[in-house]
This record gives C-alpha cells, structure tokens and sequence, in this order.
C-alpha cells in the first residue's frame, strides 16, 4: 500500500514524499478511529487560502478589495476543493471506517474537500510553502483562467435580483436534516414572497442553501 500511495502521489499530485505516515494520514477519515486529517485540513486550509491570495492579488492588479474576495471565496470554497479532489482521483486512497465507506463518504464534498486541504497542509510540512504554492497553482489554474469576470454568490445573486423588483429579502428554510453524523444532507427551500421558491440539497446548511439559490435563479432568469 505504501509503495502504491507513493506512486499515486508523484503521478496525480507531482510530489514525490519521503515522509509517507505523513501523507497517509492526510487521507484517513477520522472513522478509523486513528490518526486521521483533521489537524493537517486545518493547516492546509490556511496555507491554501494564503497562496491563492497572493495570486489572484498579482494575477489582478486593477481589481478592488471587494472582487478579489469574490474570486478567492469561489475558488477556496469546500465545493471546488472537493471537485479538485475527485478529478485526482483521491476517492479511491481515502482511508475510511467500514461504515462511512458503505455511506460514500469518501465521494463527500465535505470528506474530499478536507483530504484536499490536508494533503496542501502535508506537501507544507514536508517540503516548505514553496513545494505547496507549486501544487496549488498547478491544480487550480484552469479555475483561476476560468474566472474572466469575479463570480457572484448565488444567494447574493438572489438578494439583489428580490432588491431590484422592490421585493423582500429570500428566505431561507431547513426542511429536514438525514443522513450519517460523517455524511449529513441538508434540504433548504429558498422563497421570495410573490416570485417563486425552490429547493435543493447539500452536506451542509450553507451548501444547501447556496444550491436552493441556484435553483430559483434559474427559474426566474
């Protein structure tokens, strides 16, 4: 398994280790009940919000304080964090108990996206900010290119589409929470009084939330 996981990392991250215990339990779910990626998902995170600070701060000179958050919260959100995890192919090397494997949780927006972080935090440790910044631009500079104007949160989106017809604010519901405590889904119904309503799922409230948006914007466009 670990000449395996050596492989998988020098082929889909770019990283060759020499500290695999490091890297293993950047991909163990705190299921297993052993060292898992909590505390390296708490590093990376930070470290990943650094880097694409800094680019999108060179990458955009003329933008404001205010498009550049917009930029930044899109492409840290758990959301792309874990759509870059499955294009790696990390559902297949993330290390779970029994139970949380047979609930998918290894194919969770909420799991990915935290071994994703985690294996940032991990390259740092190992091998300084420099090795970290070069994965993460590598990773994410389709998204960064993709990005011509700054995206507008959905939910944003929606307040300013109720403002501008004279309208009173969405309101957002939590219709019911299922699932596993590792594998949550949420059900949210977003309305605007006199317009419509819709609703959506996620794995978190503000996951939810952010798709039940999308759902009305797109009735109402």
């Amino acid at each position: 398994m670990s000449e395996d996981l050596a492989a998988f990392l020098a082929r889909q991250l770019g990283h060759k280790t020499t500290g695999l215990p490091l890297f293993e339990a950047a991909l163990t779910h705190s299921s297993t009940r052993g060292e898992n990626y909590e505390r390296l998902e708490f590093l990376g995170d930070r470290v990943l919000g650094l880097v694409i600070a800094r680019w999108l701060y060179e990458r955009f000179p003329d933008e404001p304080e205010g498009k550049l958050s917009r930029r930044f919260n899109s492409l840290v959100a758990r959301e792309t964090c874990a759509d870059i995890g499955r294009e790696l192919g990390l559902p297949a090397v993330i290390r779970l108990g029994k139970q949380a494997r047979e609930d998918g949780a290894n194919w969770s927006d909420n799991v990915v996206g935290d071994v994703v972080e985690a294996l940032i935090g991990a390259i740092y440790i190992e091998s300084g900010v420099d090795a970290a910044e070069t994965f993460v631009r590598r990773t994410w500079e389709p998204l960064i290119e993709e990005q011509r104007r700054p995206p507008k949160h959905p939910k944003s989106a929606l307040q300013e589409l109720a403002a501008g017809r004279n309208l009173p604010n969405p309101d957002y519901e939590v219709l019911r929470r299922s699932g596993a405590h590792h594998t949550p889904k949420f059900t949210v119904r977003v309305s605007i009084k006199s317009l419509g309503e819709a609703e959506a799922e996620g794995a978190s409230k503000q996951e939810a939330e952010t798709e039940a948006a999308k759902a009305l914007l797109s009735k109402l466009k």
